[in-house]
């Protein structure tokens, strides 16, 4: 299924990213929280070594008010303890004044010699209540002054929100001296999609029926069009894979065999995120599925029982999955941010079984182009046959 160009369409590769469950989000049964796999510094620099170890390319680093470890200073922790996996760090904008945000991004992409990418959210802030045109029109202004931080010796800004005046931007330059690091971004409202194609690099989905997902790849690759931009596509999605389908599809029904529901209600209304337009479209999958909670034959929905955000996972055999994964990419998506209960060991299960049969890359800078011809560097045996 052809659905869109995209930045990287002549890679026959994939960014393959995994999740550091900075958010108190690591469980061995969905909603039981295990002492164990708390939200440490311990557990989660733990992640993303093994992670690392495997030949993860990029790791996602969440943000939440409620609970877990700080974002930013947790990746610049991880700085020394690793050498070739990026962070893909969560910043939510206007958070931080953004000149300083901005020289708080540079030194963390020197620190990790331009390992960093961008989650970039537009949220609300804890007792804030904002329109959702102004939240995006901020995230606007904020990834604007960001760019001219980056690229420019002075930043002149005048906004509606942010006013800045022969401010000087020395020495908040990257190490990415091509525009900064690549930004992935995730919405679903007009104002979202606007945002996304008019200055982000990575359109980020959750998991939906495949149909609803190229609607929606449609409709982000309209608004970049619109601003003589191409974007690449990615999809956050658990993951439990077995030797056969049956092992996958029983430790689904094991992980959740002591959910509460009402206690699963609980822990996704804390989530700051809880009312927002993507989390309504978790829920209705969820509504969707069969009496399994499969959505489609690989995509379990049980998962979103007990979480906010991304709610589902594909479930299969070695093969089902690889065939997934494919299946994705002939749509157009070209990163991937799995995860999985417990995070450690689902790391172990797709790190060892899947991913030795992926070609693997970085994805391309869309911010002053890396050139069509750069070869994706392989990592592991190469495309599956």
């Amino acid at each position: 299924m052809t659905i869109v160009p995209v930045t990287s369409a002549d890679l026959d590769a994939a960014e393959v990213s995994w999740f550091a469950a900075l958010c108190s989000d690591d469980y061995q049964f969905l909603g039981q929280p295990d002492g164990a796999l708390r939200s440490s510094w311990a557990h989660c620099s733990s992640i993303v070594q093994r992670a690392e170890s495997h030949g993860f390319r990029n790791i996602l680093c969440p943000s939440s008010y409620q609970v877990g470890q700080d974002t930013l200073s947790f990746v610049a922790g991880c700085a020394p303890i690793t050498q070739s996996i990026n962070f893909l760090a969560a910043i939510r904008c206007g958070e931080m004044q953004p000149v300083m945000l901005a020289r708080t991004v540079a030194t963390l992409d020197h620190m990790l010699r331009g390992r960093l990418t961008l989650n970039v959210i537009s949220s609300d802030f804890p007792g804030e209540v904002a329109d959702s045109a102004y939240r995006y029109k901020r995230s606007h202004e904020v990834v604007e002054i960001l760019r001219q931080a980056w690229t420019r010796d002075h930043i002149e800004y005048d906004g509606e929100i942010y006013k800045i005046s022969k401010l000087t931007a020395d020495p908040a330059k990257p190490y990415q001296q091509n525009g900064g690091p690549l930004l992935y971004f995730g919405g679903y409202s007009p104002d979202a999609l606007e945002l996304c194609g008019a200055q982000c690099d990575v359109y980020l989905m959750w998991p939906e029926k495949r149909e609803t997902l190229a609607e929606r790849m449609r409709a982000v690759h309209a608004h970049a069009a619109a601003h003589n931009r191409t974007l690449d596509y990615g999809l956050r999605v658990h993951m439990i894979v077995r030797d056969t389908e049956a092992e996958a599809k029983d430790y689904a029904e094991y992980i959740s065999s002591k959910l509460d529901d009402e206690y699963g209600k609980l822990i996704r209304d804390r989530a700051h995120d809880s009312i927002s337009l993507g989390v309504a479209h978790q829920a209705r999958a969820r509504e969707l599925a069969d009496q399994f909670g499969y959505i489609e034959p690989h995509m379990w929905t049980g998962i979103g029982r007990a979480r906010s955000g991304c709610g589902a996972a594909l479930v299969g055999s070695t093969d089902q999955i690889l065939s997934e994964i494919e299946a994705y990419q002939k749509m157009g998506i070209r990163a991937f941010i799995f995860s999985g209960y417990p995070h450690l060991d689902e790391a172990d299960h797709f790190g060892t079984k899947v991913l030795p049969q992926l070609k693997s890359c970085s994805l391309p800078h869309a911010y002053g182009r890396v050139p069509t011809d750069t070869p994706a560097t392989p990592l592991g045996n190469g495309v599956r046959r």
